[in-house]
C-alpha cells in the first residue's frame, strides 16, 4: 500500500470537526508569544513573501487566521482576461462536465447534483458546460475573488466530513468534494449561471464570505439563503477567504475555452487567465 493510500484511508475514522475546531481555537489565540511564534514559523516553513501584504509586519495581525487572510496590496495580482482564476494555488483539474460528473482524479468522478447538494435542477444548468477546481496550499494567499462578474442569487451550505483535500486524498477518497463539508454559492452572469463552491477541509476552521461573514460551521442540515435584493460582484472583487487552506470549484453553464498551454497541476495565482467564455 502507497504512503499516500495510507494517509487518505487513516482519515476516515478521525474526528474531524473536533480537530478543525481545536486547530481554529489555537489560531484565534490573541497572546503575543504563542500567536506570533506561530506566525514567525509558518513564514520560514512555507516561505511567505510579506513583501506582497499590505501589512508585511508579521507581528502586526492580532491572530494567525489575521495573518493567513491577509489582504494583498492593490496590484499584487492584475486581473486578465476572460475567464480568472478565483485565487491563488494548483489547478488541480479543469474540463467539461460530461452528463453531469466532473472529473476529481483517476478513476474518480464526481456528480454536479452531489456537488452541489442534492439539487438536480441546479445542476442541469451546468449539462455541456466547464468546470475547474483550484487546490489552496497552505502557503497560498487564501482570499476567493470572483472569477467572471455576476450577481449572487443564493447561497447553501451543505454539511458534511472535513477529509484534508490534498492531491494523495484526491486520488483515494471518492466523492471528495461532494462529501466535505462546502459552501455553494449561485451566480447570475452574462454567461449564464455560474456556481462557486467553496470546499472545507481538515483543520479548515471557517469560510467566510464578504456578505455573510462566517457561515461555517452550522447545524447538521443544508441551509439556503436567497437573496432577492442583488448582491453586484465584478471580476476579481473578493468574494470570501479560508480560515485555512482548501479547495474551489467553479461550474459554468457556458463552455470555457480553456487557454493553450494549462494543464492539470500547474501553478496559478489569482486574477490569472484560465480562458474565454463563449458569446452568449
Amino acid at each position: 500500500m502507497s504512503l499516500a493510500k495510507l494517509f487518505a484511508l487513516i482519515q476516515y475514522p478521525l474526528p474531524h470537526h473536533l480537530l478543525s475546531r481545536l486547530v481554529g481555537r489555537l489560531a484565534d489565540c490573541r497572546q503575543p508569544w504563542l500567536k506570533n511564534r506561530l506566525v514567525r514559523a509558518f513564514i520560514r516553513q512555507f516561505r511567505v513573501d510579506m513583501s506582497e501584504a499590505v501589512e508585511p509586519d508579521p507581528t502586526a495581525y492580532a491572530t494567525f487566521n489575521d495573518f493567513f487572510t491577509r489582504e494583498l496590496k492593490e496590484g499584487a495580482r492584475p486581473i486578465g482576461e476572460g475567464v480568472i482564476s478565483p485565487a491563488d494555488g494548483t489547478l488541480s483539474q479543469f474540463g467539461a462536465i460530461e452528463a453531469g460528473q466532473l472529473f476529481q482524479a483517476k478513476g474518480h468522478r464526481f456528480s454536479a447534483m452531489e456537488l452541489l447538494g442534492g439539487d438536480g435542477q441546479a445542476a442541469r444548468r451546468y449539462l455541456g458546460g466547464s468546470f475547474a477546481t483550484v487546490y489552496l496550499s497552505p502557503s497560498d494567499y487564501h482570499r476567493v475573488h470572483m472569477p467572471i462578474g455576476g450577481t449572487l442569487t443564493e447561497m447553501v451550505y451543505v454539511p458534511g466530513r472535513l477529509f484534508s483535500v490534498n492531491a494523495a486524498t484526491t486520488r483515494h477518497v471518492p466523492n471528495l468534494f461532494a462529501r466535505n463539508e462546502r459552501l455553494v454559492c449561485h451566480f447570475d452572469t452574462e454567461h449564464g449561471p455560474l456556481v462557486v463552491v467553496l470546499v472545507g477541509a481538515m483543520i479548515v476552521a471557517a469560510i467566510e464570505t464578504v456578505w455573510a461573514g462566517q457561515v461555517t460551521p452550522l447545524s447538521g442540515e443544508v441551509q439556503r439563503t436567497r437573496f432577492d435584493t442583488p448582491v453586484r460582484f465584478e471580476k476579481g472583487e473578493e468574494m470570501g477567504r479560508f480560515k485555512l487552506g482548501s479547495t474551489v470549484v467553479m461550474a459554468f453553464a457556458e463552455p470555457v475555452a480553456f487557454a493553450d498551454g494549462i494543464e492539470p497541476g500547474a501553478k496559478v495565482q489569482m486574477g490569472q487567465s484560465l480562458g474565454a467564455l463563449h458569446s452568449p
